[in-house]
């Protein structure tokens, strides 16, 4: 991919907020295919500090709900504002397993690099996600995962940057596929390998946050080979 909507943006102001791969890159190749119109409500969920609400409000026009656990929404509602976006994105501060959201209330519902910190129980999606999501409304997600599952102990590149329960919630497409697979009202519609994983790792390495210098570790001694980035597609069923 070219990533030509992303790379748009001020790379500056990128880098000073991003809590992990470039999630602008993950973002624009999450959504290409997806059905967005402007006005229709989306749920943007794990929004760290905004970069992903951010790109929705302005490529699609959308209205986002940025929501969050980690991330004050008062420090997100002041870099919506700073950029004219206030009317746009709603900044919200939420646990993912207590949503303060009505029934059949989201058009779609999108998760970047939040996702394995959440949604590892199987009924996760049927019982906090579907609820929220209107019929035919979408599920788009994209987080970090193992090419193949990987049994202890972990390869000790690994343990440069990371504990082992720190990687815990990696797991293959496979694994993924069958967790989510038995949700009974979602139509699961794709897990697959995305192809922005080596170049949003690489923008997520430049940067100078503390968590991106000590990642540099792992990752420099080879870490990357075992890892992908992984894109799953769902819609809401009738």
């Amino acid at each position: 991919m070219l990533f030509a909507k992303s790379k748009k943006y001020d790379q500056n102001f990128v880098r000073d907020n991003m809590m992990g791969p470039n999630a602008l890159k993950i973002i624009e190749e999450l959504t290409q295919t997806m059905k967005l119109q402007p006005g229709m409500r989306v749920l943007d969920l794990g929004c760290g500090r905004g970069l992903t609400s951010i790109f929705l409000a302005q490529e699609f026009g959308v209205q986002v709900y940025a929501t969050d656990l980690w991330i004050e929404a008062q420090e997100n509602e002041q870099r919506f504002r700073q950029l004219s976006l206030e009317k746009k994105i709603t900044a919200i501060h939420a646990d993912a397993n207590a949503l303060p959201f009505e029934q059949d209330f989201f058009d779609a519902i999108i998760s970047v690099d939040a996702y394995l910190y959440f949604g590892l129980q199987a009924r996760f999606m049927e019982e906090k996600l579907a609820p929220l999501l209107k019929v035919a409304g979408e599920i788009a997600l994209a987080f970090p995962g193992f090419k193949r599952e990987l049994s202890l102990p972990l390869p000790p590149e690994f343990l440069l940057s990371w504990k082992a329960e720190d990687l815990e919630p990696f797991h293959s497409c496979e694994w993924w596929q069958a967790l989510l697979a038995g949700a009974p009202s979602i139509e699961l519609q794709a897990v697959k390998e995305m192809e922005c994983c080596e170049e949003s790792w690489q923008d997520w390495l430049q940067c100078e946050n503390p968590y991106a210098v000590n990642d540099r570790l792992a990752m420099s001694a080879g870490a990357g080979a075992y890892m992908n980035m992984i894109a799953v597609r769902a819609k809401k069923q009738a």
